[in-house]
């Protein structure tokens, strides 16, 4: 009896099973990664916006204002105000938030900055001085 060679099809369908699932394990993986890589951007916003209110506004008005935007917080780079999903600080799906507090007249003396992020809870800080 001659043998043919070649691969049969049990032997083809465990290896087509297998590379799917790699492919599979890549893509969640990688979905992950770039779930993270967003919060990275979003927390290194919400850090920049913290610094610029107590390094560059805070010390040169000595309150905090009612609202935050590019107007009053030059220092921060333009790109920072929008979050990685493409929403401006204070537009209704942002993942931003600014929250004063204890406000007379626009001057305020506390704040808190969150980022709603993807992989962790929401990321805050709030006013130091």
């Amino acid at each position: 009896m001659k043998r043919k060679s070649g691969f049969t099809i049990l032997e083809i369908s465990i290896v087509a099973f297998f590379a799917t699932l790699l492919v599979i394990l890549f893509f969640v993986q990688k979905a992950n990664i770039d779930a993270m890589e967003r919060d990275e951007d979003r927390k290194t916003a919400i850090n920049a916006m913290y610094y610029a209110l107590e390094e560059g506004y805070y010390p040169t008005h000595g309150y905090y204002p009612e609202s935050i935007s590019e107007d009053n917080l030059k220092m921060i780079d333009p790109a920072l105000w929008t979050d990685p999903l493409g929403y401006n600080l204070g537009a209704e799906l942002s993942s931003y938030f600014y929250e004063p507090a204890d406000c007379v007249e626009g001057k305020c003396k506390e704040y808190t900055l969150k980022a709603v992020l993807e992989k962790e809870d929401i990321y805050i800080k709030r006013n130091r001085n």
